[in-house]
C-alpha cells in the first residue's frame, strides 16, 4: 500500500522587535495577551515565543512567531486585526513596529532588513549544529549545579527549561551574530 505523499514544508518564521518606553512594561504585557490571542486563531498559525527583556541588560522584546506558510504568515502580517493592535500599541513603543519575516532559521544568517541570499540549508544546518551542540554539552554543566546552590530541587522538566532557554539566549544574542560573521566567507560561497 503506498504511503500518502507528505507536503514540502514551507514554514515562515517572523522576528518583531519592540523596545518599550519606560514604566509601560505592564501595558505592554496587556497588549500582548490581546495579539497572542488573535495571532493563535490565525490561519496557519503554529507557535510563538516571547523573549522579554531582562531588567538592567536589554529593554527590547523579541517576538518570533511561525506559520505553517509565507503565505499564512503574510496573512497574519498584513491582516487588519494586527493593524489595529499595532496602532494602539505605538504609544507604548520607542521605535517603530520592526519585523523581519524568513523561512526556517533564515534569521539567524540573514541580517534584519536586508536583501542578501540566503546561504544553502546544509550550510545553515552545519553552522547551527556546531554551535548548539557545545552549548547543549556544556551549558547544563553550568546552570545545573548553580539552580542546586540556590536550592532550586532537581525536576527534569525545569532543567531542561532552564536550559533551553539559556542556549537559545546565547544563540540569538551572543553566537550566531558573531559567529555569522566569522564564517560569512565560506557560508555565502
Amino acid at each position: 500500500m503506498a504511503q500518502p505523499a507528505i507536503p514540502p514544508y514551507d514554514g515562515a518564521t517572523v522576528v518583531i522587535t519592540h523596545r518599550i518606553r519606560n514604566n509601560r512594561h505592564d501595558a505592554y504585557e496587556a497588549w500582548m495577551e490581546s495579539i497572542s490571542l488573535l495571532c493563535k486563531a490565525a490561519t496557519g498559525f503554529l507557535d510563538c515565543n516571547i523573549v522579554r527583556p531582562i531588567p538592567g541588560i536589554t529593554a527590547t522584546y523579541t517576538v518570533i512567531i511561525r506559520f505553517d506558510t509565507t503565505k499564512n504568515l503574510k496573512g497574519w502580517m498584513e491582516s487588519n486585526g494586527r493593524k489595529r493592535l499595532i496602532k494602539a500599541v505605538k504609544p507604548l513603543l520607542v521605535g517603530a513596529d520592526d519585523f523581519y519575516i524568513s523561512s526556517g532559521l533564515d534569521f539567524w544568517f540573514v541580517p534584519g532588513g536586508a536583501r542578501a541570499k540566503v546561504p544553502k540549508r546544509w550550510k545553515q544546518f552545519l553552522i547551527t549544529w556546531s554551535a548548539i551542540y557545545p552549548l547543549a554539552l556544556f551549558l547544563p554543566l553550568v546552570i545545573l549545579p548553580r539552580l542546586r546552590a540556590l536550592g532550586v530541587s532537581s525536576y527534569p522538566p525545569l532543567n531542561t527549561l532552564v536550559d533551553t532557554a539559556a542556549i537559545v539566549f546565547f544563540m540569538v544574542y551572543l553566537i550566531m551574530p558573531r559567529y555569522t560573521r566569522i564564517v560569512q566567507k565560506w557560508l555565502f560561497s
